[in-house]
């Protein structure tokens, strides 16, 4: 009879430990799962200020150059799709196109300098360029956040503990490639008048 208790006190030791274990492991990825949130909670503050910023940029290039209908068209695809993105992988896919259309925005209005006596396109200028600091900060930060929950939810045992309370892994990244995903470099510099060139986005 003292056996089998001692067996059954230790069995149910075992389980404490082992239930423990499992919930601190499964709050731990719920801390690191809302925590995504909270960040692109940020990132999607910041690329609505771009957005809310681009039709004004828009209006005043099209004083000097009513002729760029294509590029002008490009824009406000993308960011009518930005707009109306629900999840964060589709906002990050149009925000790729919205960045690649405002590339070539900047290229054009390198062909108008007197554009930089225009006080309204100095002023989005300075608006815009501090935007896409922010930006570049915030998709930063978000994409370690998704990094950091993604990679303790890959290792054992917080893989088995994420697989049984429904965690799964994260793709939603903002990724560094070339063109669409690039963030433009904003530059109206025109006594120097630089080639506007996209700058990589930060990961």
């Amino acid at each position: 009879m003292k056996i089998a208790l001692v067996i059954l006190a230790i069995l149910i030791l075992i389980a404490v430990l082992i239930g423990g274990s499992f919930i601190s492991r499964r709050n731990q990825i719920a801390v690191k799962h809302v925590a995504i949130d909270a960040a692109w909670a940020q990132v999607d503050v910041v690329l609505q200020r771009r957005a809310d910023l681009i039709p004004n940029l828009v209006e005043t290039v099209k004083g000097y150059a009513t002729q760029e209908q294509i590029v002008f068209g490009d824009i406000a695809k993308a960011r009518a799709a930005l707009i109306g993105a629900k999840t964060p992988s589709d906002k990050i896919a149009a925000n790729g196109q919205l960045d690649s259309a405002l590339s070539r925005l900047l290229v054009v209005v390198e062909n108008y300098p007197q554009l930089k006596s225009n006080e309204n396109f100095l002023r989005l200028q300075d608006e815009l360029a501090g935007t896409e600091n922010r930006i570049a900060i915030e998709r930063r930060r978000y994409n370690e956040v998704v990094q950091d929950y993604n990679t303790y939810i890959a290792t054992f045992p917080n893989s088995l503990v994420a697989s049984m309370s429904g965690f799964v892994h994260n793709d939603a990244y903002f990724k560094a490639d070339e063109g669409a995903r690039s963030a433009p470099k904003v530059n109206f510099n025109f006594n120097n008048a630089p080639a506007a060139t996209p700058a990589p986005a930060h990961p």
